[in-house]
């Protein structure tokens, strides 16, 4: 497995913790539409709750959320409606974005991102 991968599985991992530590339910990991991907499909508070989950060892190039482009959030949002459509019984909605930031095996800082966009 290349480095990126498993800099991107440890930060969907921690992420994972996180959202639990904070009450979420997680219900899916890595769910899949087609060709499109979300990393993690929470819910809590009466709220469906998509999350990218971006991963970095360093910020040198950019911070691990400015990944989160206006295609991913085009990914992410066609991902959502096809849940949607599978599981009517989630009503709202929300897009939040985890950023994970790691110094070498150890978590340097964990940035939660609510209603990141629409």
């Amino acid at each position: 497995m290349s480095k990126h991968n498993k800099i991107g599985i440890k930060g969907e991992q921690l992420a994972a913790g996180f959202l639990l530590n904070k009450g979420y339910i997680i219900l899916h990991h890595n769910w899949r539409a087609g060709k499109k991907e979300v990393d993690i499909i929470a819910f809590k508070d009466d709220m469906l709750v998509i999350l990218e989950i971006k991963t970095r060892s360093s910020c040198k190039v950019s911070y691990p959320e400015e990944a989160v482009n206006r295609k991913k959030q085009q990914f992410l949002k066609a991902a959502a409606l096809a849940f949607s459509h599978a599981h009517p019984e989630y009503r709202n909605i929300r897009f939040d974005i985890i950023s994970v930031l790691l110094d070498g095996d150890e978590v340097k800082e964990i940035i939660y991102f609510e209603e990141a966009f629409y």
